[in-house]
């Protein structure tokens, strides 16, 4: 909680510093800008109090002030000095300033301003740590091959600083993986700012980017400066008015920008993250996306699987939603019967994860009492028919066949339905129907199934099938 005094009168800053110390605050002293950089370099201060006149000093005040806001823009500063006016006030608290005092100050002012301004300094601080453990606490969660394909990516892009282009279908985790690289990244301590790109007005976007000056409300900085440090996620940025892609594109250049109706340049070290579901080459093509920022976005391409592609992730998934909402929403923890596992491992999830979620707030919610959650609660069993989904054919059609062809049918549907299950895994597709591995292989060839290349399989073969694939 230490206090970093700055004025170029030794009696000052000592009588201050003697002050605040018996109301026992840590001080520290600084005399000029110099020693005064050095300090904040070394350790940021909770507060600083600062003089606006320095003499014999590289910068005054102000300066300080600009730079300190700049790149410590949680540090609380109190503007002191000796030839206060309203104009210098008014500059002050414009560049950022928490309050100004003027010289000879009352003890007891100073003491008022300087203890809502620790306050706030406290609240700023904690504020920051939640939103640092929100993010280290999202974590990923899944154990399919196509899970850990993505997670051995996004491990490898942590520790640099290059820039992320995240595709995928909507709900397939997009903004998670962004956050999870950030989590584990010598960032991790310092903001995540989302900004989506489809939501904000296209008239409003530079504003809410870069922030504002006007003389009646000073400094409102925009997301890029709060995320100073940290980093800036873009999310649907095909979504980003053709407009602001200019001046992104200059930012990212740049390193820095202009607020609305200021001058100042503002400086930001920002590590930039961005997501689409939007086939952005042919964007480009149509003359909606400009290449050159689409160049300078995807340094990294990773792809986000869709669930369809990680049905072996849905229990887990499915358990850690329910552990979730019981704990931030006091809903029942139940656990998943057999015959609702393997349901929703069959269902098919346009929605992906994010659908995934809300089908499960919607039983926690509607249901009754605490037992396990049985398929009849999900969606299209509530009346006890047959789940409605594209893997499960309904009794018409079977109806019409002699009894081999319906058989066949009937038969092909469900491996079918079960390797996509199994994520394309022949083993545990035949250890779950109880088939030895090589009479399924048989069974599927005589079925005329031929499983996808991702398992490197064939009608009939013997190849090692442990990795995923589709049907």
């Amino acid at each position: 909680m230490s206090i970093l005094i700055v004025d170029d009168e030794k009696d000052i800053r000592e009588l201050i510093g003697d002050i605040l110390k018996d109301e026992g605050y840590p001080v520290r002293l600084a005399g000029n800008s110099d020693d005064c950089m050095a300090e904040i370099n070394a350790e940021p201060p909770h507060l600083m109090i600062l003089d606006i006149w320095l003499k014999d000093s590289r910068m005054d005040g102000i300066d300080i002030l600009k730079t300190v806001k700049r790149d410590n823009p949680d540090i609380p500063i109190i503007i002191i000095s000796g030839h206060g006016n309203i104009e210098i006030a008014v500059a002050a608290i414009k560049q950022g300033a928490y309050d100004f005092i003027e010289k000879p100050f009352n003890i007891d002012q100073l003491m008022v301003v300087v203890s809502r301004a620790m306050e706030t300094s406290r609240l700023r601080r904690e504020n920051q740590e939640l939103r640092r453990k929100d993010v280290t606490t999202s974590e990923m969660i899944g154990s399919s091959p196509a899970f850990k394909a993505l997670k051995s990516q996004l491990e490898k892009v942590t520790k640099s600083n290059g820039r992320v282009m995240l595709t995928g279908a909507p709900g397939s985790g997009k903004e998670l993986a962004a956050r999870f690289i950030h989590a584990n990244s010598a960032r991790a301590a310092a903001p995540f700012i989302s900004v989506s790109s489809a939501a904000v007005e296209p008239d409003r976007m530079e504003e809410v980017l870069f922030g504002r000056e006007t003389p009646e409300r000073g400094v409102e900085p925009g997301l890029l400066e709060q995320a100073h440090g940290g980093v800036i996620y873009f999310d649907e940025v095909g979504d980003m008015p053709s407009g602001t892609q200019s001046k992104i594109l200059r930012v990212l250049t740049e390193q820095q920008f202009t607020r609305a109706g200021g001058t100042d340049k503002v400086r930001v070290d920002l590590r930039v993250i961005s997501s689409t579901t939007r086939d952005l080459p042919a964007e480009i093509r149509a003359g909606r996306f400009r290449q050159e920022l689409y160049d300078r976005l995807n340094v990294v391409p990773i792809q986000v699987p869709p669930l369809s592609e990680r049905r072996e992730d849905i229990p887990e998934l499915t358990r850690s939603f329910i552990e979730w909402f019981h704990r931030t929403q006091g809903l029942p923890a139940r656990s998943l019967s057999q015959e609702a596992e393997a349901m929703l491992q069959t269902m098919p999830w346009p929605g992906n994860i994010r659908q995934l979620r809300n089908v499960i707030e919607r039983v926690l919610i509607l249901g009754e009492g605490g037992g396990q959650i049985e398929a009849k609660e999900l969606p299209g069993m509530e009346s006890g028919g047959e789940a409605r989904s594209e893997s499960m054919f309904l009794g018409g059609t079977i109806a019409t066949l002699p009894l081999r062809e319906a058989r066949e049918m009937f038969e092909r549907e469900y491996l079918l339905t079960q390797i996509n299950r199994f994520g394309g895994n022949i083993s545990r597709t035949a250890n779950f129907v109880g088939m030895e591995r090589s009479a399924l292989h048989r069974k599927l060839k005589s079925l005329g199934v031929v499983t996808g290349l991702k398992s490197g399989l064939r009608a009939g073969g013997d190849e090692d099938d442990e990795g995923e694939g589709e049907a």
